[in-house]
Formats: structure tokens, C-alpha cells, sequence
């Protein structure tokens, strides 16, 4: 971790800007800029002031991103990008990708990714991130001549392994359902969230009903008109807090929301293990077919039916020199097929190995994550609730002045 890019640089995404301009068909679209602000931390720690490095970015380049690291990291539980467009919001807040609001959240979860990147282990060390972060020109050819598309597995591919491992490993198995499970209770949390949110904003919203009929109470009473005045006036105040609040909670639901999507990479990594099993059993399979075919050969004896099998019945069987060059060939196949089996099965321990010490760095990752933005949401929620007392206990005090 002292190695980590995060250590080295101060990585901000600063400022987001609206821009028109013409996509890949030439057709006119209007989209969000990023800003990305790099700083060397190392030069600041002899007392000199680095300068700013600075360079714009749109989210599809973010994207790009962070599917070349997925495709080119499979065992790692890639650090997931913010929300595209708005989900799980309550009536207030607009599902709109170019509101302000909304755009400022992405900003800082655009922050928060290019953070989590640069502080992995692993992935703070890839050049391609590095250039994202640095190079402002050529930086998409960079990725493209990766290739990193051609080793993208396509999902048909993936839902054909996922039924037909036959020999699949527990954990990946347990921690798939655990991350379904995850997705599904964060997804309820949020909906719940929301709906609360909702009721919340009206009840606020009622007190400013209070504030108004204070007011013109007071209109009518003399000796009690300055006591209802300002009770009404708190009345007011207390109704309008509610848009602060319910925008302040807004970035705790942001954090599940990371872990809703961090439930996705972690499939991802299922996935891309279920892919290797599976082609590792089909070699294993492969293997075994060719070393029966030759020993049918060598013995002259078929096991099983086959059409070849059946063929020579009919039109006879095959010269001594015509099997000895088949199985000649088949012994070539079969040492072949044996090193592609010892190497996909080490292929696949290393794969297991790496996957699940990233796996475990991303539970205590979770854990800790999850754990402070709960108890961050249930403090500003008691806090939320001593203001409404405090507003109440004003109120009251108002009164007893009359």
C-alpha cells in the first residue's frame, strides 16, 4: 500500500462543465466534462508547491476505463462508476443525467472512483490508468491498442459456463448468492429510503402551514401577536431545513448505492471463474476423448459407437500404416493437450488465489464502508431530530412569553 498512486498524488475531479458537440455518426449531443486535477505530493513534502495538472474527461471515457481494467484485472473486484442516470429518487429530486444536483453527486462518485483505482494495490500501478489521469491526447488509441476488447468475454459465453461447470468451486458459488443477496437488500434499503424521504419532505413541509397561520393569528392578537409572530417564524425555518437535509442524505444513499454496484463487479468476478473451470473442464474432457481414441487404435478395439467405428465396418478397416500415422498424431494431440491442461490448471490456482485475496481486501474494504455510513446516516438523522426539538422547545418558549 505504500507503493499505491494514491500515496504519490492528489487526485481531485474538480468541476464538471455542459458541452456541445458531435458524436460518432456526426450528430449533435450535448454532454458533461470532467475536470481531473493531479497533484505530486512528493515535491509538497520539501516545502515546494507542485503544480496543478489538469485535463477533461467525459464519462464514457471513464467507462472505457473501467472496462479495460475488468477485462484485464478478471480476479479483481473492480471499483464500480457512479450512476449513469438517477435511480431509487424520491419525488423531489429530478432523474434528469444533466440536473445540476445530480451532476455535482456524479462529480464526487467520479472522485471517489478514481481514488478507490489509485489506491488498489494492483490496479494504482497500471500504465493505462496512469495515462488517463495524465495524458489528455492519444489516450483512447492507447487503450484501443491494448486489445483488451478481443479478450472480453461475451455473455453468452458466460451463461453457457454458468450451466454446464460440472465441478463448480463453493466459495465462488457462496459468494455469487451473496452478492445477489447484497444487491437485493441495499435495492430494498434504498426504495425504503426514498419512500421515507418522501413522507419526510411533506411533513416538514406542513410545518411551514404552522408558520403561516401563526402569522396571521398574530395579526389579530395584541398582547399575544409578538409570541405567535415568532413561534411562526421558527415554524418557517424548521420547514425549510427539510432541502438542506434530504440533499445531505443524498450522499449516504450514494455510498449504498456504490455497494449495489460493487455487488455486479463481484459477479463479475464469479463469472470470469466459472468461464475458467469451464475451459479448463472442457480440455480435461478433450484430453480423455483423445487418449481413448488412440487406445482404441493401438488395441483395435471401439468402446464406443461412433460413426468413423461404423464406417470401417462397412468399407473395412484401415492399413497398419494409415493407424500408426493417426496414432501418431494422437499421441502428438494428447502431449499437447496435457500441457494446455497443466497450464490452464495453474492458470486456474493463480487465478483462485489472486481473486480471493482481492475478495478478502474488499470485505474488510465493505465492512468498514458500510459501518461508517450507517452510523454517519443514524447521527444525522438524531441530529435531525434534536433540531425539531430544539425548533419545538422555541416554540414553546414563545408561548410561555405571552
Amino acid at each position: 500500500m505504500e507503493d499505491c498512486l494514491a500515496r504519490k498524488m492528489e487526485i481531485t475531479v474538480s468541476e464538471a462543465e455542459k458541452r456541445t458537440g458531435r458524436n460518432a455518426v456526426n450528430m449533435q449531443e450535448t454532454y458533461t466534462a470532467y475536470l481531473i486535477e493531479t497533484r505530486a505530493v512528493e515535491s509538497q513534502s520539501e516545502g515546494q508547491c507542485a503544480p496543478v495538472d489538469s485535463l477533461w474527461r467525459r464519462y464514457s471515457e471513464f467507462e472505457l476505463l473501467r472496462n479495460y481494467l475488468s477485462v484485464t484485472y478478471p480476479h479483481i473486484v473492480v471499483p464500480p462508476l457512479p450512476e449513469k442516470r438517477a435511480d431509487f429518487v424520491w419525488h423531489k429530486l429530478s432523474a434528469d443525467n444533466m440536473d445540476p444536483d445530480f451532476v455535482e453527486r456524479r462529480r464526487i462518485g467520479l472522485e471517489n472512483f478514481l481514488l478507490r483505482v489509485a489506491s488498489h494495490p494492483v490496479l494504482c500501478q497500471d500504465k493505462i490508468f496512469y495515462s488517463f489521469l495524465t495524458q489528455e491526447g492519444g489516450w483512447k488509441e492507447m487503450v484501443n491498442e491494448t486489445g483488451f476488447q478481443l479478450k472480453a468475454d461475451s455473455r453468452l459465453k458466460a451463461l453457457n459456463a454458468t450451466f454446464r461447470v460440472k465441478n463448480p468451486d463453493k466459495r465462488f458459488t457462496e459468494l455469487k448468492h451473496y452478492s445477489d443477496e447484497l444487491q437485493s437488500v441495499i435495492s430494498h434499503l434504498l426504495r425504503v429510503r426514498a419512500r421515507v424521504a418522501d413522507r419526510l419532505y411533506g411533513v416538514y413541509k406542513v410545518h411551514g402551514n404552522y408558520g403561516r397561520v401563526f402569522s396571521e393569528w398574530s395579526a389579530i392578537e395584541k398582547e399575544m401577536g409578538d409570541g405567535l409572530q415568532s413561534a411562526g417564524h421558527h415554524m418557517d425555518v424548521y420547514a425549510a431545513s427539510i432541502d438542506d437535509i434530504l440533499e445531505e442524505e443524498e450522499h449516504y444513499a450514494d455510498q449504498l448505492k456504490e455497494y449495489l454496484f460493487y455487488a455486479e463487479a463481484l459477479r463479475a468476478v464469479c463469472r470470469k471463474h466459472e468461464l475458467m473451470q469451464y475451459d479448463l473442464e472442457m480440455a480435461a474432457q478433450d484430453l480423455t476423448s483423445k487418449k481413448q481414441q488412440c487406445e482404441e487404435l493401438a488395441t483395435g478395439t471401439v468402446r464406443t459407437f461412433s460413426l468413423k467405428g461404423m464406417t470401417s465396418k462397412l468399407f473395412g478397416q484401415e492399413t497398419p500404416e494409415q493407424r500408426e500415422a493417426k496414432i501418431k498424431v494422437l499421441e502428438e494431440q494428447i502431449q499437447e493437450g496435457e500441457e494446455q491442461l497443466k497450464s490452464k490448471n495453474l492458470e486456474s490456482r493463480d487465478f483462485v488465489k489472486s481473486a480471493w485475496t482481492d475478495i478478502e481486501r474488499f470485505k474488510e474494504q465493505k465492512n468498514h464502508d458500510l459501518k461508517e455510513a450507517l452510523i454517519s446516516y443514524a447521527v444525522m438523522q438524531i441530529s435531525m431530530c434534536k433540531k425539531g426539538i430544539q425548533v419545538w422547545t422555541n416554540a414553546k418558549e414563545c408561548f410561555s412569553k405571552m
